[in-house]
Parts: C-alpha cells; sequence; structure tokens
C-alpha cells in the first residue's frame, strides 16, 4: 500500500496561475503560468489577474498532473493560497480548491502565502535545510517581512515594512527609468555593468527591525525630476547599480540587527527579491565571514509558485492542521 501523502497545490494570489503535485515534500511537477497582459500597464491589475486565472486554472491544473504522472484518485489534499494577495485572484483559487476536494471528498487545507515562501526551503530539491529556530527574511513585490520560525507551524513576525515593499520599490524606481514591469530583474541585469558607488541615494532610518522604502522612492523619484533623457540613458547602468546597492544594504542591515537581538545564526532568505544577485553575493560573503549560516531555497522557488503552497500544506496535513470550506479568501493574512 502506498502510505506516501500526494498534495495538489494551488497559487493564484497575483499574477502568476501556479498548480504543482508533490510527494510528501518531493516536487513531481510545479506548472507556473505567468500573466504578460499586466507588463502594458506597468504593474498588476487586479480585474486582469482575476480574468487571466479563470482562463487558466483548468489547464494548469490538468498539465500539472500529466506531468507528475499521478492520476487524480491518487491525491491526498488540495492545498491553495488563502491570502495574503490579491482578492479577485485569490477567489479563483480557493473556490477551484474547494469544488475539487468536494468532488473527491479529501482534505482541504489553507495555505498562508508568506508561510509558504518560508517553508520553501524544505523542498528536497534544496541542498542546504534549516535547523529549528531560524529567521526568515521574506522579501518580494508585496512584501518585506523579518520572521521568527519556531517549526513548521509556529511563525512570529519581528519586522515588517511601514509602507513599500522591497521588490516594490525596485519596481516603481524602474518604472521612472524607464523600465518595463517587473523592473526588478532588468534593475539586477544593469547593475552588473554599473559603479554602484556613482550615485548616493539617501537610507531611511529606521529603528528597531522595520523597514521602509518609500523615502528612497520619493528621493530617486525627485533626484530624476529635472534630468535630461539623455542623462538617464548616459547612466542608467549607474543608476540601476547604486539604487540596487542601498535597498540590498537596508536589508543586510536589518538582517544583522535581527540576528544579534534574537543570538540567531540560521538566516533564510525567500521571496521574488531573493533570486536578485548582487544580494545573494552580499549574503554569501556574511557566510563566508561566518556571520550567519545562510539558507535560500533553489531559485525555481524563489518568485510565487504552487510548489511552496504544497510543501506548507504537507506539513499541516500530517499535523492535522486542515481549513473548512467556510474559510474565506483573505487579503491581508497576518503571520
Amino acid at each position: 500500500m502506498d502510505k506516501n501523502i500526494y498534495i495538489l497545490a494551488i497559487e493564484t494570489s497575483c499574477d502568476e496561475t501556479s498548480v504543482s503535485i508533490l510527494k510528501n515534500t518531493k516536487v513531481l511537477s510545479n506548472i507556473i503560468s505567468s500573466q504578460k497582459i499586466h507588463s502594458l500597464f506597468g504593474g498588476v491589475v487586479p480585474e486582469l489577474a482575476s480574468r487571466e486565472h479563470e482562463k487558466l486554472i483548468i489547464p494548469v491544473v490538468e498539465k500539472a498532473l500529466l506531468d507528475s504522472k499521478i492520476p487524480l484518485k491518487k491525491i491526498s489534499a488540495i492545498a491553495y493560497t488563502r491570502g495574503p494577495g490579491l482578492m479577485g485572484a485569490l477567489l479563483v483559487g480557493t473556490s477551484f480548491a474547494k469544488s475539487l476536494s468536494l468532488s473527491l471528498d479529501i482534505p482541504l487545507v489553507e495555505v498562508n502565502h508568506m508561510h509558504a515562501h518560508i517553508l520553501s526551503v524544505f523542498i528536497d530539491d534544496n541542498e542546504k535545510k534549516p535547523e529549528f529556530p531560524f529567521l526568515a527574511l521574506t522579501v518580494s513585490g508585496g512584501h518585506t517581512q523579518l520572521v521568527l520560525v519556531k517549526n513548521y507551524l509556529e511563525f512570529v513576525q519581528i519586522g515588517t515594512t511601514l509602507d513599500d515593499a522591497a521588490g516594490e520599490a525596485f519596481d516603481k524606481c524602474g518604472k521612472l527609468l524607464g523600465l518595463d514591469y517587473p523592473s526588478g530583474p532588468k534593475i539586477d541585469f544593469l547593475s552588473k555593468s554599473g559603479n554602484k558607488n556613482k550615485f548616493d541615494f539617501n537610507k531611511p532610518k529606521i529603528d528597531g527591525l522595520n523597514f521602509s522604502f518609500s523615502g528612497l522612492k520619493t528621493s530617486f523619484k525627485y533626484f530624476l525630476q529635472n534630468k535630461q533623457d539623455s542623462f538617464v540613458k548616459n547612466n542608467l547602468n549607474d543608476l540601476c547599480a547604486s539604487l540596487q546597492k542601498v535597498i540590498v544594504d537596508i536589508l543586510i542591515e536589518k538582517i544583522l540587527n535581527a540576528r544579534d537581538k534574537t543570538k540567531i545564526k540560521n538566516i533564510v532568505v525567500c521571496g521574488g527579491v531573493s533570486a536578485n544577485s548582487y544580494l545573494r553575493k552580499q549574503l554569501l560573503i556574511l557566510e563566508s565571514n561566518k556571520e550567519i549560516n545562510l539558507f535560500i531555497p533553489n531559485i525555481n522557488y524563489s518568485t510565487d509558485n504552487a510548489a511552496m503552497i504544497g510543501v506548507n500544506g504537507y506539513f499541516k496535513f500530517i499535523n492535522s492542521k486542515f481549513g473548512k470550506l467556510s474559510d474565506v479568501s483573505m487579503s491581508k493574512y497576518p503571520i
């Protein structure tokens, strides 16, 4: 008898329609369909995101099952993103997950998107896995948080952004530079041939473990306000590198402050911005100097994906933490 647990996981919190099939913590398939339409508007349009999810959810589920070679009748539970995220987008995944759970008569597991980012480090593909307790920096377009993780089910937020997220700062500043959305990867690429010390942008002074990026975004806007297009064109790489440096410096500073305050050296860095090459370089320097023990999920699991929802669902399943049909989607879902 097959005693393995098979999770079908659904992620629709923003502009990726993703479905994954997991065998315990091993990913058998992880299909991600990114919505390109939003690049026309310089950011995610919630209504368009919802409609795209409606179009894509069934074919993405079918593709995930086909690639995994696991029949639907073998699925043990349905895990889905309950929040946080765009309400309309979340509702598509939530409704589909509940319907599938009912039709198959199997458990439903609701997942906090931010918990899932953190627990993605426990997917089998990852070479290194931390011991508890550890600190996690979740850094993306919508969130920047420091979290104390006590075990697979206990998470305590010890720091968060007071305004914009780090990824949002990348995207909005990138738009000011004339870069297409999403701007983060483009800034990362252009920075490789830029001088990170060419321009000095003010770093917000926020006490404790919280973050703030709105002031940086505003100062960047005012810096460019009276500059001609030729200035941006001739200095684009240096502008990107200088902006990237100050954002990464803020993140590194807060990680070290959290380490000193909690006396915990095991650090997980996750979320879309964790794919940034300069951030990874600075983190590896800290690890090589034995200042931290670093754990970063496989880059395939850095951005929004259903595999991370599935691994979180697995740990909740084995601890009998099941969801209910009455659970509603939550655009804001506290850690």
